[in-house]
């Protein structure tokens, strides 16, 4: 019976996700978020097969207690703007404050999570954990600057993925870590660039969803530590 814990439950991506693993027999998640009390009677139509837990991003060590072995983490949380944040267009906007949070949610929160639940991750089966990161993060692809917090966090989310495939393979042996753009999803993080979106490809959370969870299921420990697009593709760090 796989037990997956979902970070960011409640968000666009991360409730599309969960909805999409409890379709699946004999699965169960655990799903972290800010206010699971408010997300109670979403989570109650799926029974013992789901547990929400307080947890927020800013919190520098959380505090867990599960009560199975983990099989797979899924870390959907992200913020680009909200209290405090904006994208930066130019290097007057940047602000110390915003710098610090959006690396908190972005990034250190990731890092910090697994190590809090390392002790659920010491079994013999293969343990898959994918970082929801985005193309933007990526140095070899930036060729329009801008949005210094939000690339730079995502940047550090990618080395901090990195750094974690080369050292849990030592500890928790067989493991995966990689990092995954999801491609540009409509959802609050999207919303205030509807004009921009026009633009671009736009999936829904579902589409996303079936696309992050066809990767998450063909990982092996050869993918251990790479960069991929939606699509499967390779992304250059």
């Amino acid at each position: 019976m796989p037990h997956i814990v979902v970070a960011g439950a409640t968000g666009g991506i991360g409730r599309a996700l969960i909805q999409q693993l409890l379709e699946r027999p004999d699965t169960i998640v655990t799903g972290l978020c800010r206010r699971p009390d408010a997300a109670a009677d979403w989570a109650n139509q799926y029974g013992d097969a789901l547990s929400l837990l307080p947890w927020d991003a800013l919190d520098p060590a959380p505090e867990l207690a599960l009560q199975e072995d983990i099989d797979g983490v899924i870390y959907a949380t992200g913020r680009l703007h909200g209290e405090g944040i904006q994208p930066e267009k130019r290097l007057e906007d940047l602000d110390a404050g915003a710098l610090a949070t959006a690396f908190q949610i972005n990034a250190s929160a990731f890092v910090l999570l697994v190590q809090a639940l390392l002790p659920w991750l010491r079994h013999k089966r293969l343990k898959r954990i994918m970082a929801v990161s985005a193309k933007v993060g990526s140095i070899g692809d930036n060729g329009f600057g801008g949005w210094y917090g939000y690339r730079a966090s995502k940047a550090a989310l990618n080395m901090l993925t990195r750094n974690l495939s080369i050292e849990l393979p030592r500890r928790i042996r067989p493991v995966t870590c990689v990092a995954v753009h999801p491609g540009t999803t409509r959802t609050r993080l999207s919303e205030p660039f509807q004009q921009s979106l026009a633009q671009l490809q736009v999936h829904e959370p579902h589409d996303t969803a079936t696309n992050l969870l066809t990767i998450y299921d063909g990982l092996d420990t050869e993918h251990n530590g790479q960069f991929f697009s939606w699509d499967g593709s390779s992304l250059p760090w």
